[in-house]
């Protein structure tokens, strides 16, 4: 029997080895978590310097002292932030290496947040449930590459308080292309082209709507046009009639989240909470478990 034959019979063998591939996709998600606020900024600064006519290596700051440089989520390779050491090959390998190499450099013996092996774990425990759920097939394949979106954007949202164009546009387009594809109704994921549709234009709307309410009333800003691009996102996988569920329960653990904050870490009132990764953990979980966790109170729900 072929090995994709064995994937495609026994759901715990393609499990076991989505799983795995997650823990490398993780550390990926690693470097993109990292490294593509930072490809930003050296963006930013560039068009900066050339509207005002400035020359980028005039500047003192670090991130513009080799403006030449390249800098992506490729190049240059991994390398210690204390020490500049390149990171070898068997000291990347995800989760254990940290483990083995206690959560420090191998070189300088600096530590090494333990956010890189969560992150990691996570990706992988994450895909192995995916593909437990759908088990071998296209549905399967859309939730993984959504969910390790949804993973690279609450990092780097909980870092900057971003949720950049250049992943939430890409994953809005894969939904709509994938629904237009191979969306049918009924499906959990892609769902058809007209509910998909809906949900990209509901879902951002409807937090653009809230956003701009809110600032006519109060004169603040209470979100990022990141949210309502996510949420769009959302709308485009699993259709118009999943918003309302995502946007609940996203908000009802924010305020739980955000409340014991304030109570227990003493985290400033004014000091603002980024909303992503609680839509995110909504939308994976409405993706999921839809039936059990929507369709007793929201009737419109797959």
């Amino acid at each position: 029997m072929e090995p994709i034959d064995v994937l495609r019979a026994d759901p715990l063998a393609f499990a076991v080895v989505a799983g795995l591939l997650g823990l490398l996709i993780g550390s990926f998600l690693n470097v993109v978590i990292h490294r593509l606020p930072r490809m930003m900024e050296r963006e930013w600064r560039a068009e900066c310097a050339d509207f005002i006519g400035a020359n980028p290596g005039d500047a003192t700051d670090v991130a513009d002292a080799a403006p030449a440089a390249r800098y992506n989520l490729i190049e240059p390779r991994s390398a210690c932030p204390a020490c500049g050491a390149q990171i070898r090959a068997r000291d990347n390998i995800p989760v254990l290496s940290w483990l083995v190499l206690r959560g420090r450099c191998a070189a300088c013996r600096a530590p090494i947040p333990v956010r890189y092996p969560i992150v990691e774990l996570a990706t992988g425990i994450v895909s192995a449930t995916v593909a437990w759920h759908f088990g071998w097939g296209f549905e399967a394949a859309c939730g993984l590459l959504l969910s390790w979106y949804l993973i690279a954007m609450t990092g780097i949202d909980i870092d900057t308080q971003l949720l950049p164009d250049s992943l939430t546009l890409p994953l809005l387009w894969a939904g709509l292309l994938a629904a237009a594809f191979h969306g049918r109704g009924g499906a959990t994921i892609p769902v058809d082209l007209t509910s998909a549709v809906l949900g990209a234009a509901f879902g951002y709307l409807s937090l653009w709507s809230v956003y701009h309410a809110f600032r006519l009333a109060t004169g603040k800003e209470g979100m990022g046009y990141g949210d309502f691009k996510l949420l769009g996102a959302l709308g485009a996988w699993l259709g118009w009639q999943e918003l309302v569920p995502v946007v609940l329960l996203s908000a009802a653990t924010g305020a739980v989240v955000g409340i014991g904050l304030i109570v227990f870490r003493r985290h400033g009132r004014e000091v603002p909470i980024p909303f992503g990764p609680y839509l995110a953990a909504a939308g994976w979980l409405v993706m999921l478990w839809a039936p059990t966790l929507v369709a007793p109170w929201w009737p419109l729900g797959r």
